[in-house]
């Protein structure tokens, strides 16, 4: 019989309770399968099926697992337990990585005041009695999620026979032309004193000083300023930055082939920006009386301009890049290879001839290459200065 939206069903009064026990019975269960050889017994079943191999990037062993390592862990489970149903023997072999800075930092911070005083061979053993420690606490976790391997016998980084393979791996690689030496923008903690891996950079918001620079230029080897009708004697390019402290590093100025620019007079001075941006850059330096010349410049044209360095005694080079846009600033890029990656990866195509300037060292003071008025600050300090 048909039953009316508007009627009410009734229920008895029962009191519902939770009687499996979940808790109690879970852990018995997953020694049962460990007891029973659940795990090595299915892929003995699979021998000499096609193999599926699960490469598993390991996790940094320094303390117990947290929401990301258990997510990454069961999704690998899953997946190897569906291909060992689907007709392949796909075993899994966990691994962990006892290198690195996540645990060099949970090492020294288990030290306390120590951490200054102790040498780099005492802290790699104490880095190495850390890692090992937690990776039966994490074997162990893992389990506890459900998850099937080989946790007896995981791979770990540091194990010298996984060292050795490495190193056999890289001379294949070098053997077949594969390895070369070269140069590379690396992220790097000041604090720590040590390179970065991408994945360890953390972003925020930031609040920041903003500079407007004006460099001379001093050659014109294309002739483009006279077919304009600009003297050199008095022509400028304008840059704009956030990280003023990177000013020293800078050996090239970078500008977009296709973007449109101008020369903007004012006084005295004919300057070079990208025409969609004259208005607010005169805004920006508070600038009222300037006269914007009708030549529009593509900036492949004004390549390989050179110019004074505004305070060290070095020659730039104003280069292209498609990075360059007009989101903000001037369209003319101040760019300084040693410190960022687009800077390094257009520069690097102009090397030898673009040098690649780091003045600044491993704790983030300029040196005197920067210098001699800043050498000594902190990046940080030196932005107010420069």
């Amino acid at each position: 019989m048909a039953q009316n939206y508007n009627d009410t069903i009734h229920l008895p009064a029962t009191k519902f309770e939770m009687r499996a026990g979940l808790p109690k019975k879970e852990p018995k269960m997953l020694e049962d399968w460990e007891e029973n050889r659940v795990y090595e017994k299915m892929i003995e079943q699979n021998d000499g099926a096609p193999r599926f191999i699960l490469h598993d990037g390991p996790p940094y062993a320094n303390g117990n697992i947290h929401m990301g390592t258990a997510l990454n862990k069961i999704i690998k489970d899953i997946i190897v337990r569906y291909k060992n149903m689907a007709g392949f023997c796909a075993p899994y072999v966990p691994g962990y990585d006892t290198h690195g800075l996540p645990i060099e930092l949970k090492a020294l911070a288990s030290l306390g005041e120590k951490k200054a005083s102790v040498s780099k061979l005492e802290l790699r053993k104490i880095c190495h009695e850390f890692a090992t420690e937690h990776i039966d606490v994490m074997n162990d976790q893992f389990k506890r999620l459900g998850v099937q391997g080989d946790f007896a016998d995981p791979y770990l980084t540091l194990r010298p026979e996984f060292e050795a393979r490495q190193i056999e791996v890289f001379g294949e690689m070098a053997k077949k032309g594969y390895i070369y030496k070269g140069m590379k923008a690396v992220y790097w903690c000041p604090e720590d004193r040590t390179a970065l891996a991408e994945a360890e950079i953390e972003y925020a918001e930031d609040e920041c000083d903003s500079i407007y620079v004006r460099f001379k230029l001093t050659g014109d080897p294309k002739g483009v300023l006279a077919k304009y009708g600009v003297p050199l004697a008095d022509a400028w390019i304008v840059i704009w930055t956030t990280t003023t402290w990177t000013l020293p590093a800078n050996v090239a100025t970078c500008l977009n082939p296709t973007m449109e620019y101008a020369f903007v007079k004012f006084g005295g001075g004919y300057h070079i920006m990208a025409a969609a941006l004259v208005e607010a850059t005169m805004a920006a330096c508070h600038i009222d009386e300037y006269e914007v010349l009708e030549a529009r410049i593509p900036g492949a044209e004004l390549e390989m301009l050179t110019y004074q360095h505004p305070f060290l005694d070095r020659t730039g080079l104003v280069i292209l890049g498609d990075h360059v846009t007009l989101e903000g600033g001037t369209g003319c890029v101040h760019t300084a290879p040693g410190h960022g990656v687009e800077d390094f990866n257009v520069c690097v195509q102009h090397y030898p001839q673009l040098p690649i300037v780091v003045p600044v060292d491993d704790g983030g003071y300029l040196t005197e290459e920067a210098g001699a008025q800043f050498a000594g600050l902190k990046v940080w300090a030196a932005n107010k200065v420069i």
